[in-house]
C-alpha cells in the first residue's frame, strides 16, 4: 500500500468528518448518531497523531489507564444500554429500518482503535470513507435503506481483496511482527507496555503480568519448555519433519508475554520465528464472537454476540464466490510463506466470568439460505486452506492457565495447573494402555449416566482386521494436547445410537445448560438445551452455536480421559464450569460432534508407542473425501464431557456378549487402572 497516497486520503476525510461534527444538516434523530460517531473518530483519530510523537512512550501509566477506558468506554455492560454499538439501542433511536445498519456501522468503525496502534492507513480510511458515504446518504430528503445496505455491501465486498489477503499473510509472515515486537523489545516490569498493543486493558491482565514477573527465570523458562517441547513432539509422534517448517503461530491472551518472550526463545532454538496476530477486526474476517490469534479483555462479550451474524448484511452467492477466490489468490500469493508455517501453538486461559448471552432480537441473524451459504464457505475456504497449510505436514499444540479473575486462590490454582501440565507421561501411558487394550476386544462402548443425568449411549467401533498390528484408540499424553489423559477414537456412524446429556458445560465459551443431544446412526437427530424459556430459542441457540448451522453433525470422536488429577483439583476449588474443554475433556468421557479427530490428515498413518498403527481415522462422512471433498468436513468439531460425578458406567461389549467394566459409579475398575482413583481418596 502507498502510505503517501492513503495519507492523502485519510486527511480528506479526517477534514470532512470535522465539518460533520458540527453540521445539523442530517434530520434528527440520525444527526446524533452522526454527530457521535464523529467525535468517536476524532477521538481515536487524535490518538493516532500522538502515537505518531511517541506518547506511547512517554506517557505515564495512569494516562495509559484513561486512554484505554475512554477507547471502550461506550460499549462497556455499564453504558452498553445507550450505545450505537447495541442493535436494541440503535433500533429504539433510529428506527427497525436503520438501526441494525447504523450499528454494524459503528461496530465497524471502532476497528480504527487498534488501526492507529499498528499504523494501518489503509484500514482507517476506508471505513472514514464508507462513513461519509452513509452520511451523504442522510442528507437527502429521501433516505433510502437499501442505499445504505448496498454501501456496506460494496464495501465490504470491494475491499474484500486486502482485508482477507492481509489476514492471509498475517497468519503466516513472521515480517508482520508488530506484536513480537512489543514482547521483545520491551521492559516487561515496565506494565506501559500492555497499552501499547491497543487492546481493552483490565485489572487482570495487569495482575497476570504482575503474577508472572515474581516467579524465577527458571520457572517461566520450564512453563515454556513444557509447552514448546509438546509442540515439537507432536511433529515426532505424527512424522513429520518440523525442520522444513520456519514458522510458527503463538496465540494468547494478553498479560501473558514474559511466557512467550521465552517461548519465542525456544521456539528460536528450533528454527522457528513467530508469528503473532491479533484476533479478527473488520467483519469480514470474523467467525461470528470467536476469537482467533491474540487479545486482551473483552470489553463487553454481549456487544461480541449481538455482532456475530453482521454478515448477515451482506452474505450472498455473489459474495461468497468474490471471497474465496480473494482467498484463492491470497495463499496462491505468499505459497512459499504457508508451505514453511508449522501451525499453531495456543495459550488458551480459564477463570473468566461465565458467559450467558442474551437474544437480542434487533441483532443480525442469518436466513436458513444463508445459514447454508456459510456452511458452504467454511467447507470450500477449509480445503483452500489445506492445499497451501498441509494438514499432513503441520501440527500444534494447546496449554491452558488460569487467569486473575478465577478469585482469591488464583496463585494455588495456578501452582496446581502447572503440575497439572506436566503429570507422569510414562505412567499415563502404561494405564492407558491397559484402557485401549480392552476397548480393542470390543464391537461398541456403552455409556450410562447417573441420577438426573440421562445419558444412555451406544458408540460403535471399527473392526480391527489385525488386532496384533492395529488399534482403534490412540494413546494420548502430554504432547499436543497438554495435559495428559484420555484415549480417543474416531467411531463408526452405524450403529452409534443413543442420548448424550450434560448438565452444564462451556463450549467455546458459551454456557449450555441441560444440554441434550440424541444420536441415530451416528448422526444427531434431536437436540435440545434449557438456556431459554421456549424450545424455539434452545433450538436456534443449538444450531447456531454448536450445529454451526449445519442440519446436523456426526459424532466425529469418542474419549475417556483419565485426568482424575484434574478433577479433583475442579473440585476442590469450584472450578469445574471454569474449566476450558482442553482439561475438562480429560475429565470424564467426551464426545466431539463434526470433524473426526484426524480431519485433512486421514492418509497419514498414525502409531500408539506400542508400535500399533491406529486405523480408526476415518467414518463414513469424512470417507466421502475420495469421492467428493465437499461432503466430507464439517469445518467443526466440539467436545462434549460428562464430568466423573455424573457418570455411572462405561463399559465394552465383547463379539462372544460377554462385558468389561472400565468405570463404574464414576470410578475406575479396570485391572491397570487403580492409580486413577488415587486422586479421589486425597
Amino acid at each position: 500500500m502507498n502510505d503517501v497516497f492513503f495519507e492523502e486520503r485519510y486527511a480528506l476525510m479526517r477534514g470532512r468528518i470535522q465539518e460533520i461534527q458540527k453540521e445539523e444538516v442530517v434530520k434528527e434523530p440520525y444527526g446524533e448518531y452522526f454527530r457521535k460517531t464523529a467525535d468517536f473518530i476524532l477521538m481515536v483519530d487524535n490518538l493516532y497523531e500522538k502515537i505518531q510523537k511517541g506518547w506511547l512512550d512517554s506517557a505515564s501509566q495512569k494516562e495509559l489507564e484513561e486512554n484505554n477506558h475512554a477507547l471502550y468506554k461506550d460499549i462497556l455492560p455499564e453504558n452498553y444500554g445507550a450505545s450505537y454499538g447495541n442493535p436494541a439501542y440503535a433500533q429504539k433511536m433510529l428506527g427497525e429500518e436503520f438501526g441494525v445498519l447504523l450499528s454494524f456501522l459503528y461496530a465497524e468503525i471502532r476497528g480504527m482503535v487498534v488501526f492507529v496502534y499498528e499504523k494501518r492507513l489503509f484500514d482507517m480510511t476506508v471505513v472514514l470513507e464508507l462513513f461519509v458515504q452513509i452520511y451523504n446518504l442522510f442528507e437527502e430528503e429521501e433516505i433510502s435503506a437499501k442505499d445504505v445496505k448496498d454501501a456496506i455491501y460494496w464495501y465490504i465486498s470491494d475491499y474484500s481483496d486486502e482485508m482477507v489477503g492481509y489476514r492471509v499473510r498475517e497468519g503466516i509472515d513472521p515480517s508482520l511482527d508488530f506484536a513480537a515486537k512489543i514482547i521483545c523489545d520491551s521492559d516487561l516490569t515496565d506494565l506501559r507496555y500492555l497499552y501499547k498493543f491497543g487492546e481493552y486493558i483490565t485489572e487482570n491482565e495487569i495482575g497476570m503480568a504482575n503474577f508472572l514477573n515474581t516467579l524465577p527465570e527458571e520457572k517461566i523458562q520450564a512453563m515454556a519448555r513444557t509447552f514448546t517441547e509438546g509442540y515439537r513432539e507432536g511433529f515426532v509422534l505424527g512424522g513429520k519433519d518440523i525442520t522444513k517448517k520456519k514458522t510458527v503461530n503463538i496465540r494468547f491472551q494478553l498479560g501473558f508475554e514474559r511466557i512467550v518472550k521465552e517461548e519465542i526463545r525456544q521456539f528460536a532454538e528450533m528454527g522457528l520465528q513467530p508469528v503473532i496476530y491479533r484476533s479478527a477486526v473488520h467483519s469480514v474476517n470474523k467467525k461470528q464472537h470467536h476469537r482467533i490469534g491474540y487479545y486482551g479483555a473483552i470489553p463487553n462479550q454481549q456487544f461480541e454476540y449481538d455482532h456475530k451474524d453482521d454478515a448477515a448484511l451482506y452474505l450472498d452467492h455473489e459474495f461468497i464466490q468474490r471471497k474465496l477466490r480473494v482467498l484463492q489468490v491470497a495463499y496462491e500469493q505468499v505459497k512459499e510463506l504457508a508451505a514453511v508455517h508449522g501451525g499453531p501453538a495456543c495459550m488458551e486461559t480459564f477463570g473468566e466470568n461465565p458467559f450467558v448471552p442474551k437474544k437480542t432480537k434487533e441483532a443480525c441473524t442469518l436466513t436458513s439460505h444463508q445459514q447454508k451459504l456459510q456452511v458452504s464457505y467454511d467447507n470450500e475456504s477449509g480445503q483452500i486452506v489445506n492445499r497451501y497449510i498441509k494438514g499432513e505436514e503441520r501440527s500444534f499444540t494447546i496449554i491452558a492457565y488460569p487467569v486473575k479473575e478465577i478469585g482469591e486462590k488464583f496463585e494455588e490454582i495456578f501452582e496446581e495447573t502447572v503440575k497439572l501440565n506436566t503429570l507422569d507421561n510414562e505412567l499415563y501411558r502404561k494405564i492407558q494402555q491397559s484402557i485401549i487394550d480392552a476397548l480393542d476386544r470390543g464391537i461398541c462402548v456403552h455409556i450410562l449416566g447417573k441420577g438426573e443425568n440421562e445419558t444412555d449411549l451406544t458408540v460403535s467401533l471399527h473392526t480391527l482386521e489385525n488386532p496384533e498390528k492395529q488399534t482403534n484408540f490412540e494413546n494420548c499424553v502430554a504432547d499436543v494436547n497438554i495435559p495428559v489423559g484420555e484415549v480417543f477414537t474416531s467411531p463408526m456412524l452405524k450403529g452409534t445410537n443413543g442420548t448424550l446429556a450434560v448438565s452444564r458445560v462451556f463450549l467455546n465459551g458459551l454456557e449450555y445448560r441441560g444440554l441434550k443431544l440424541l444420536f441415530k446412526d451416528g448422526r444427531i437427530a434431536e437436540y435440545t438445551c434449557k438456556n431459554f424459556e421456549t424450545e424455539e430459542e434452545n433450538k436456534s441457540f443449538l444450531k447456531e452455536n454448536l450445529l454451526h448451522h449445519h442440519e446436523t453433525l456426526p459424532l466425529g470422536e469418542f474419549a475417556i480421559g483419565t485426568n482424575t488429577t484434574a478433577y479433583v483439583m475442579a473440585q476442590k476449588y469450584n472450578i469445574a464450569h471454569l474449566l476450558p474443554i482442553l482439561i475438562a475433556e480429560k475429565m470424564g468421557p467426551h464426545f466431539a460432534v463434526g470433524d473426526t479427530c484426524y480431519s485433512w490428515s486421514e492418509d497419514t498413518a498414525v502409531y500408539n508407542p506400542d508400535g500399533k498403527e491406529i486405523i480408526a481415522r476415518d467414518n463414513e462422512v469424512s470417507i466421502l473425501r475420495k469421492e467428493d471433498i465437499s461432503k466430507a468436513y464439517l469445518g467443526c468439531h466440539t467436545d462434549i464431557t460428562i464430568p466423573y460425578d455424573e457418570l455411572d458406567k462405561i463399559w465394552v461389549e465383547i463379539e462372544n456378549g460377554e462385558n468389561i467394566e472400565i468405570i463404574r459409579d464414576g470410578k475406575f475398575v479396570l485391572e491397570g487402572t487403580e492409580k486413577l482413583n488415587e486422586p479421589f481418596c486425597g
